[in-house]
């Protein structure tokens, strides 16, 4: 086993002994710094692999496994683990280094030296503190995780990384948006607790409203008891009535509430059943249109009754 341990760290030993001759610097003095700065690379390198299992272990404990619906619970546990694994890189190798100087020079005045330094520095970079002083509420008071949809800084998007300085945003089209946290003054979150989406469907004038609207509080209730959709459904489809008298169409307004982030596949899918069901019905959803009235000689007359009389007239 001696044998063998030599065999490993004979080269090392001789690397620091040359170093220590290109330097001038005794030997074993070297051999032993070395070795010190490789152990505390090594305890970092470990420390590090330390946090992230510890990230793993958290991700893995809020898994429900259900990966058709991300709980709040589940996107809490990743902005948490992202931030653990952003946090401590950052501090395991801030903490390696500074342990390294300190085997070569008294680190202490530096320190001294450099929270004065950072105090002046502060005052100079006062949107960087208001950065982090603002991403350090934001999470401690979870306004939005990983995974949510919010809107922010004039921005939306899926929320893919936090820091404490940046939220970092990827919107419909793939586009990435990096907004400053200082910079965000009101967050609208479209997925905590729950979600709704708001479906408004004309149909013709000519139609019968009343059946119109009973066809389709009949289609909500399939929908609310579909069991490929109940689960990310949060209670039965509501159907108010008549929302609105617009100008070619009635207005029929649909109210579904679903688990957060569910809202938008779940509309898509109703407004296709609401449209299969019409056309089995032979309910109308009419093109936008407008009835044009044009004054003639003192006379008001409409455009379909001046369009017929230049057709007899030829």
């Amino acid at each position: 086993m001696s044998d063998l341990r030599f065999a490993l760290f004979a080269p090392v030993g001789d690397f620091f002994a040359r170093l220590a001759q290109i330097f001038r610097i005794d030997g074993e003095v070297a051999i032993r710094t070395g070795a010190r700065i490789l152990l505390i690379w090594v305890l970092a390198w470990l420390a590090y692999r330390v946090v992230r299992l510890a990230s793993r272990r958290i991700e893995a404990a809020v898994d429900d496994g259900d990966d058709s619906v991300t709980t709040l619970r589940e996107r809490r546990g990743r902005t948490l683990s992202q931030l653990l694994r952003s946090v401590g890189r950052v501090v395991i190798f801030v903490i390696a280094l500074l342990l390294t100087f300190n085997l070569f020079i008294d680190i202490g005045p530096i320190l001294a030296g450099a929270g004065i330094l950072g105090l002046a520095v502060s005052f100079g970079a006062q949107s960087l503190v208001k950065d982090v002083i603002s991403g350090f509420f934001i999470l401690s008071e979870n306004q939005f995780a990983i995974g949510d949809v919010i809107e922010a800084g004039g921005k939306s998007g899926v929320v893919e990384k936090m820091t404490l300085r940046v939220v970092v945003l990827r919107d419909l089209e793939g586009r990435m948006h990096v907004i400053p946290n200082g910079e965000i003054k009101v967050v609208s979150n479209m997925t905590r607790g729950w979600s709704r989406a708001v479906v408004d469907v004309g149909v013709a004038y000519g139609e019968d409203v009343d059946r119109a609207l009973a066809i389709v509080r009949d289609e909500a209730a399939e929908f609310s008891v579909d069991k490929a959709w109940s689960s990310q459904l949060d209670g039965a489809v509501e159907v108010p009535g008549i929302e609105s008298l617009g100008d070619s169409s009635v207005v029929i307004r649909s109210l579904i509430r679903t688990q957060p982030g569910s809202q938008w596949s779940a509309a898509r899918e109703y407004r296709r059943r609401i449209k299969n069901r019409f056309d089995r019905e032979g309910i109308e959803i009419p093109y936008p249109q407008r009835k044009v009235h044009v004054k003639v000689e003192g006379t008001v007359a409409s455009a379909d009754a001046i369009t017929a009389a230049g057709a007899a007239g030829g």
